[in-house]
């Protein structure tokens, strides 16, 4: 990260909160959290425009946890929402009739359903016309809303409502989770990057930088879902550190299309410790572990980081015995 940043220990962490307590989401949800630490960074003016999902719930009218400003819009159409209020600014301050020190980051907020499949067609667009706009996706690896069931950025193993593990389908979902993060970069977005909330100073600075970027800036947070995914609350932090350790979710960023990965764990803990946090990946231990189905995730995730290691000569250690 840059060197001229103002966080370097979480003790810079403004102390402002603009997310009052008492709101409606689960307890331990990642995706508040993310929502709560970021709007720390940038301050008061900001609009958020918000898809259906999760994070609406937080919106009962009359009552609203968010002192900025909030617009709600259909599963599909955020980032059209968040065309229209940035055009709706630029256009009132050129005449005047706004003052530009009233102006507001425009932030896209959405989960993963609306992030990766429903409203991907108006993202791409938002991308192409170059808006200059912030997204932030709570990735919770499903559609949890409406009962917790597949997304594509479900992983490889997990238990949903519409992937279940039964004797059919022992393992639960098949498919491997969309790289969100590639799509972008592809279409040149010029900042495109990963969150933890289990690593804070990561988080503030990657929020920071986005802010000297003008242009489309996604941020996808790794939101542990104790509700979906099947572990005590209190544990939402910790579950999100250990997936950073295992290595499954890189942090890393891009700008205009150069990599670089911003936390290297020096030696990758086996995943099977991160998956056993968790009733949906229960069944790959239980009654007796699917040790071939547990060894797909470790290889991919050994590949990865291979390939990470090579690209940028980090000296990662994978765990003993890895293929």
């Amino acid at each position: 990260m840059a060197t001229t940043s103002r966080f370097k220990t979480l003790k810079d962490m403004p102390v402002e909160d603009y997310l009052t307590p008492g709101n409606t989401m689960c307890a331990g949800c990642g995706g508040i959290l993310a929502v709560r630490i970021f709007h720390k960074v940038l301050g008061p003016n900001v609009a958020w425009i918000n898809a259906a999902g999760c994070m609406t719930i937080t919106m009962s009218y009359p009552l609203s946890p968010i002192k900025s400003n909030w617009l709600y819009t259909a599963f599909a159409s955020a980032p059209a929402g968040a065309q229209g209020v940035r055009d709706a600014l630029d256009f009132l301050i050129a005449k005047g009739r706004l003052p530009a020190s009233e102006d507001m980051k425009v932030v896209v907020v959405t989960g993963d359903g609306a992030a990766y499949d429903i409203g991907f067609q108006a993202t791409a667009g938002a991308i192409d016309r170059n808006l200059d706009f912030y997204y932030l996706c709570y990735d919770n690896e499903a559609y949890g809303n409406t009962g917790f069931q597949m997304s594509t950025s479900t992983p490889f193993g997990a238990s949903t409502k519409t992937t279940p593990a039964t004797e059919a389908f022992p393992l639960g979902n098949t498919g491997r989770k969309k790289d969100l993060f590639e799509v972008w970069r592809i279409q040149k977005a010029p900042y495109v990057a990963t969150l933890s909330n289990s690593h804070g100073v990561d988080f503030l600075r990657k929020v920071e930088k986005g802010g000297t970027i003008k242009g489309p800036k996604l941020y996808i947070d790794f939101a542990a879902c104790p509700t979906g995914w099947g572990f005590d609350p209190k544990d939402s932090v910790e579950v999100e550190k250990l997936v950073v350790q295992t290595g499954i979710w890189p942090l890393k960023e891009s700008v205009n299309g150069v990599v670089r990965h911003t936390f290297v764990p020096r030696s990758l803990v086996p995943v099977k410790e991160y998956l056993k946090t968790q009733e949906r990946f229960r069944h790959l231990f239980e009654p007796a572990e699917k040790s071939e189905a547990v060894s797909i995730i470790q290889s991919q995730v050994n590949e990865y980081w291979r390939k990470a290691a090579a690209a940028e000569d980090l000296d990662v250690r994978l765990p003993e015995g890895a293929r």
